[in-house]
């Protein structure tokens, strides 16, 4: 597995960023730079399972390992949805799974930063390496 960081400085207190980051509408708008269209279905909870889904219905589905409000959030993807079917079991996807993505924001004076750590097969560097950052953008244009 192939560990990336990436991070933003956004000119908002850590509770707005929070909110828009994982509230349905905040989400969908930053998240559609990785695919149009993408939503979640399912409960930030911890605990909770959490699908993210194309409009197509392919997506990843994955449970919400920790959440602590306005600081911290892991998701632990467990495997992928294809053609509505979950797989969690195929060796395509025990070669990689579990897989985290962590969030932690962090704030100063009324700005926040966001960090975020992912877990992704080498594969897929290059697409994240370059979409991360879009997406990043996307949220802090939402929140400032």
């Amino acid at each position: 597995m192939k560990k990336l960081h990436f991070s933003i400085v956004i000119k908002a207190p850590k509770k707005k960023v929070w909110t828009e980051m994982l509230a349905k509408e905040g989400y969908e708008a930053w998240a559609s730079e990785f695919a149009a269209g993408s939503t979640y279905v399912g409960s930030w909870d911890k605990g909770a399972k959490i699908k993210f889904v194309s409009p197509e219905g392919d997506g990843m589905t994955s449970v919400i390992a920790e959440n602590k409000p306005f600081e911290y959030i892991s998701i632990k993807h467990l495997g992928y949805i294809k053609d509505g079917v979950e797989d969690t079991e195929s060796p395509e996807i025990k070669a990689w799974a579990p897989a985290y993505e962590n969030y932690a924001i962090s704030e100063n004076n009324g700005v926040s930063e966001v960090k975020v750590d992912i877990e992704i097969s080498p594969e897929w560097e290059e697409y994240m390496q370059q979409t991360w950052p879009k997406a990043l953008t996307k949220l802090k244009s939402i929140c400032e």
